[in-house]
């Protein structure tokens, strides 16, 4: 027997045509009503990705310190950045849909906070590995830097310095390891992309060791290629020639590996590789890195609690949640969603870091009541570098700075200790 007719339970896709449908027939209805109409129907479009940003070119800011919020560089960034450059930068994949749900992701949680506590005094400060940070808030791993201001990593390291946040580098830097840790004047970690070929793997690892990092994040989220179609539209509308700055060495299946300009790459054997991807990498692969190393080891794009388990088990130093912000694979869940059960997973045995989609001071309070150990910023940092150069970094990670002390003194508590994940409610 057939279930009646449940007006609570419907088609909307259904019935929104069937409404357009009617407004587009009745007589009734005039152009303005037909107008309508097709905003509605547009509205069944996924919604654009720099919806997060300001809209106003004609209104930016003139300074770093004009800046309200982190998004105001955005919009400068794209006026000063080459087209292919902010492309690359800006773009996730296919559809988008997992660049979208990062930030949307934070919308379906909701903070609890806690009333008649002192937070007078507000302690952001973490110690990670053994060194001491003045916020939850380091640096994630972008490559290129220097296309997008001629300083490059430096100014960025120098921006990073000023409010003693970690800094990661990334193998694609444009920049030696050797003089982002003179302009950082401490620590960074660096980020690996491993190949398919350990020999430079090993290379790389070994560089960055002698450098004086104290970490690696392995990249583990780069399988296989990807469709950004952002970059491959923007470059379209970029008129210089992408060979007076970016060349290539010889790679397997007739595919080429960019070198030009990247120190990293400097007196490794690329034969036989067609691209930086690792789509043979293993469990035993990463093990050989960490026993190729002293640094901390930290495998940084899991989302399956599976994974985090197994990464506890096997010893590693930490991981982080990360789906490289939107940029490796269009599964469409964000890293906030994923982040309570990985940190479940892993029982404590090691940190659980998380990038990807991280704006405001709220945010970071979320992660951090979740049980986060720090969350990784990305292209916000690049909109300030892009912007102004150093002062734009230093200024994005100010604001980070200041919203999320008054995002913790409103939430009642007096140090990231106090952040609990009672305080956080899934909406």
């Amino acid at each position: 027997m057939q279930d009646r007719f449940n007006p609570l339970q419907f088609d909307s896709a259904a019935n929104r045509r069937r409404f357009l449908q009617f407004l587009g027939s009745s007589a009734a209805v005039s152009w303005s009503g037909s107008a309508l109409a097709q905003a509605l129907e547009a509205r069944k479009h996924l919604p654009d990705p720099m919806v997060w940003a300001p809209r106003d070119v004609n209104n930016m800011i003139a300074t770093p310190k004009d800046a309200i919020n982190v998004f105001d560089f955005e919009s400068v960034a794209r006026k000063n950045i080459p087209p292919a450059h902010f492309g690359y930068m800006a773009s996730g994949i296919d559809d988008e849909v997992t660049l979208r749900a990062n930030r949307e992701g934070f919308q379906k949680f909701q903070l609890r906070p806690r009333r008649l506590v002192d937070v007078g005094k507000v302690d952001m400060s973490v110690n990670i590995f053994g060194n001491k940070y003045d916020s939850p808030i380091f640096l994630a791993p972008i490559g290129g830097h220097k296309g997008y201001n001629p300083e490059g990593e430096s100014a960025t390291a120098r921006g990073a310095k000023t409010g003693n946040h970690l800094m990661m580098l990334s193998t694609q830097t444009t920049t030696s390891p050797e003089d982002v840790m003179a302009a950082r004047g401490g620590p960074i970690w660096f980020q690996l992309y491993a190949t398919n070929k350990f020999e430079v793997a090993k290379h790389h690892v070994e560089r960055a060791e002698r450098a004086g990092c104290t970490a690696v994040a392995v990249t583990v989220d780069r399988s296989g290629g990807r469709n950004q179609e952002t970059l491959f539209r923007l470059r379209r509308e970029d008129t210089r020639n992408c060979g007076d700055c970016h060349s290539t060495a010889s790679g397997g299946g007739g595919q080429r590996i960019e070198t030009k300009g990247r120190p990293m790459y400097e007196g490794a054997d690329l034969a036989g590789l067609a691209n930086i991807q690792a789509s043979a990498m293993t469990w035993d692969y990463v093990k050989r890195i960490r026993d190729a190393t002293r640094m901390k080891v930290v495998i940084k794009g899991l989302l399956a609690h599976e994974d985090a388990k197994i990464a506890a088990e096997l010893g590693f130093d930490g991981i982080i949640v990360s789906n490289h912000g939107g940029r490796s694979d269009e599964a469409g869940r964000s890293t906030i969603e994923t982040l309570p059960e990985m940190v479940e997973a892993v029982g404590g045995r090691l940190p659980v870091f998380v990038d990807s989609g991280f704006r405001r001071g709220t945010d970071v309070v979320k992660a951090m009541a979740m049980g986060a150990a720090g969350v990784f910023v990305g292209r916000p940092y690049i909109w300030g570098l892009g912007a102004f150069g150093q002062p734009g970094v230093e200024r994005v990670l100010e604001l980070l700075r200041t919203e999320l002390m008054a995002a913790m003194q409103q939430a009642g508590a007096p140090s990231l200790k106090h952040l609990a994940p009672s305080m956080v409610k899934r909406v």
